[in-house]
């Protein structure tokens, strides 16, 4: 496991904070919340009870990731988690170390399974080495951390029927009450919003007598270009096992597993790597890669209940990534609690909407200007560009200048295309 800095100290309010006398650490699973929570007792334990403060429907990385803040930084507080399946799923999340801040990296650092200290891009045309900080956590790791996080029987392992502001109705037939009840489970209205989409499988294979590559490639797009913007994604998770991704920037949310498990064997095969018959592990999703949209609409002012990650609308709009904005809203809701919680969270959503029109924009050129088979040149084109603007740009940071480096020069898509497919859409 790759050794990560130690979470630096936090302070936690005083107002109603209740103190908890520290004991020593018992087992592992208090080691892992100390991991979280350094200087901090482990909460207390006891029946639940039908009624808490905050309940968070949704297990997936935004949900547990807030579960764990929480946790941290107000343990004066009662937390439940609903989720019927294992928490965090079967995921692998990958970053880049700029898409952190310094003062959140304390929540993910013992989270993190596997660093490197560059990574590659591989193009028809180009080629490059980028120095840039990249990590990984699984599922599985975020999974532990909850379970040392939360009092027994605060890990609800149930569905919910019914979502309210103030109360969950679960599949098993209870009603969990609540101060606050904050919804996490995934994607929202999407009619709300038009998009293309990036569709992926992932194995994690193992390789006889190794697999000889020292540091991820983010996109290998030498790969035949069919249907979207198509390349393989490496990680090298340790020797002999390589994480590889078939992903395709696509048109359409349809996945073909059986397909892409085909080109996960034949790239495999090209490689020359010898795999084992066994699959250590599968991966399969599709994220939106948001052109235009209604905010409104995803999440209306008449929605009264608080919403983080995906379900609010904080990912990426060009990559569809959302561990940076999950780990950003994790970070700072213990002290965003209180009776404004579902206002002071939607704001945080739309601004974040407002803020990325430009990737929008983007959006649109990728799919409406270019041709399926040549988006390739899009993004070949734009890891020519310094590192600095593409750090900016993966973390929803980019400057001005960053845009108009962007978009000024020979542009990879017919012109009178892109600015007709500027033409289409509303970019409030």
């Amino acid at each position: 496991m790759t050794k990560v800095s130690k979470p630096p100290a936090m302070s936690l309010p005083e107002e109603g904070l209740r103190r908890i006398p520290l004991r020593p650490v018992q087992d592992e699973r208090e080691r892992l919340f100390h991991a979280i929570a350094p200087g901090y007792a482990t909460p207390m334990t006891g029946p639940p009870s039908p009624r808490c403060d905050i309940a968070i429907v949704g297990g997936g990385l935004a949900g547990g990731l807030a579960a764990l803040a929480l946790a941290a930084k107000r343990p004066d507080l009662d937390v439940r988690l609903v989720e019927a399946g294992a928490v965090g799923g079967n995921h692998i999340w990958s970053f880049f170390d700029g898409d952190i801040a310094k003062r959140d990296r304390w929540l993910v650092a013992p989270l993190v399974r596997h660093h490197w200290p560059a990574y590659d891009v591989r193009f028809p045309g180009h080629a490059r080495t980028l120095r840039m900080g990249y990590k990984s956590i699984t599922g599985e790791a975020l999974a532990e951390a909850v379970a040392a996080a939360l009092p027994a029987g605060h890990l609800i392992a149930d569905r919910a029927l019914h979502v309210a502001p103030d109360h969950v109705l679960l599949a098993a037939g209870g009603r969990l009450d609540a101060r606050h009840v904050i919804d996490a489970r995934g994607a929202g209205n999407a009619s709300a919003l038009i998009c293309g989409w990036q569709a992926f499988v992932g194995q994690a294979l193992t390789v006889r007598g190794g697999h000889g590559l020292a540091r991820p490639v983010v996109m290998d797009a030498t790969v035949e270009q069919a249907d979207g913007y198509r390349f393989a994604y490496l990680l090298p998770l340790d020797a002999e096992t390589i994480f590889i991704e078939d992903t395709c920037y696509g048109d359409s949310p349809d996945l073909d597993v059986a397909a892409a498990r085909a080109r996960i064997r034949a790239y495999a095969e090209a490689q020359g790597w010898k795999v084992k018959k066994a699959v250590a592990r599968e991966e399969t999703g599709v994220l939106p890669v948001v052109i235009a949209g209604d905010f409104d609409r995803y999440w209306p002012r008449s929605d009264r209940t608080a919403r983080i990650g995906v379900r609010a609308g904080a990912f990426h709009a060009t990559t569809g990534y959302s561990l940076p904005d999950a780990v950003r809203t994790a970070s700072d809701l213990p002290g965003l609690i209180g009776p404004d919680l579902p206002a002071l969270l939607r704001d945080r959503a739309a601004a974040s909407w407002r803020r990325q029109r430009f990737y929008r924009m983007l959006g649109a050129m990728l799919f409406r200007a270019a041709e399926p088979d040549e988006r390739y040149r899009i993004f070949e084109r734009f890891y020519r560009l310094p590192s600095g603007l593409i750090a900016r740009f993966y973390a929803g940071r980019s400057r001005r200048g960053d845009k108009l480096r962007l978009l000024v020069g020979r542009p990879p898509v017919p012109i009178g295309r892109a600015v007709a497919a500027l033409r289409r859409f509303d970019w409030r």
